[in-house]
């Protein structure tokens, strides 16, 4: 947890309820971000739905780092915008409609791949219902708060240029008009080994990083594919300089996006871009940069509040998975739990 800037408050850990000093109950130092992301490291709306919805009500939620093992409580009660990232949100639809009727502010990070001959994510839905869910997500919210990401890009033995363009061409085709933006990622093997080590016990060993030549080559492609599209196209943490093919260096969660959609805002615009100031929008996107991301992430500061190792997708590119089996037993704690009626203030106890 790097960044500093959140508000700090004092909460009773029963109630979630904000307290002054002096209140008889027992206090818990909590910080209160603006913009809560949930999440990078798990796929709470497909498996932690009703987790996210009850802590909610709770008005926090505890998050364990996994560096030192430190549990930070995180309070709702500054919260503007929840930050939501999913490769099967279907089950979270009801209580995203709930939200929605609610007046909850919220952005969707929807990363919708086809490696289906690859067997990359098999824990996913087939790909014509991840489409459909897409479109269903999209008429909820608004096609300006719905991300497409196609996360990571990726070259294999049997996965060459042309057979990316293809499969991104034929989704863009179909979903293309239920969204503003497209961000896209090529595959960083070198700098993860949890990444190495996941796709060699899958023997996976054929998945490459793109040549400096065949990222020219992709993005030359998507540019012709996307001049029926019209997306703002963007390549998340990436050094190389695309705009030359309409693909600029971008961010998931975006100050002009969150802006543009939640102007009416103004404690959100306040933060974001406070008032006499003479920091240009730039600066300011420099300012609130997120620590905790690569150097070249672009994203505004958020609080992730998911857990490694507790998403059972078993995608086999994955950084956020020592394990799948060790994902497995802390997705059936989870259920045992709930079916118990327990739930943590973590994902997992």
């Amino acid at each position: 947890m790097k960044w500093k800037g959140w508000d700090r408050v004092r909460l009773d850990p029963e109630t979630g309820a904000v307290r002054f000093q002096g209140s008889p109950a027992p206090l818990v130092d909590a910080i209160a971000p603006i913009i809560v992301s949930a999440s990078r490291s798990t796929d709470i709306p497909a498996l932690y739905g009703d987790w996210f919805i009850e802590r909610l009500k709770q008005g926090y939620v505890t998050w364990k780092s996994p560096f030192d093992g430190r549990i930070i409580p995180v309070s709702f009660v500054n919260t503007r915008v929840f930050v939501f990232w999913s490769k099967n949100p279907r089950p979270f639809i009801p209580s995203l409609a709930n939200l929605t009727k609610d007046g909850r502010q919220s952005l969707f990070l929807f990363t919708l791949n086809d490696y289906t001959r690859e067997d990359l994510e098999p824990g996913i839905p087939p790909l014509g219902e991840r489409i459909r869910t897409f479109a269903e997500i999209s008429s909820l919210i608004g096609r300006g708060r719905l991300t497409w990401r196609f996360d990571p890009l990726l070259v294999s033995d049997t996965v060459t240029i042309d057979d990316l363009l293809e499969r991104i061409g034929s989704i863009g085709d179909q979903i293309a008009r239920f969204t503003e933006r497209l961000v896209i990622s090529f595959i960083d093997i070198a700098r993860y080994p949890r990444v190495q080590r996941n796709l060699a016990k899958c023997g996976l060993s054929g998945i490459r990083e793109f040549s400096s030549e065949e990222i020219r080559l992709f993005a030359s492609g998507l540019s012709q594919l996307n001049e029926e599209w019209g997306l703002e196209i963007l390549a998340c943490g990436e050094e190389i300089d695309l705009t030359g093919y309409g693909i600029a260096h971008g961010e998931c969660i975006s100050l002009d996006q969150i802006t543009r959609e939640f102007s009416s805002d103004q404690y959100l615009m306040d933060f974001l871009l406070p008032p006499r100031e003479s920091a240009t929008r730039e600066r300011r996107k420099r300012e609130l940069k997120d620590p905790g991301q690569r150097s070249r992430c672009g994203c505004v500061v958020s609080k992730d509040i998911g857990c490694y190792s507790t998403c059972i997708h078993g995608c086999r590119y994955c950084y956020a998975t020592s394990s799948p089996l060790r994902a497995e037993k802390n997705y059936r704690i989870y259920c045992e739990d709930k079916r118990r009626g327990i739930i943590h203030p973590g994902i997992i106890g």
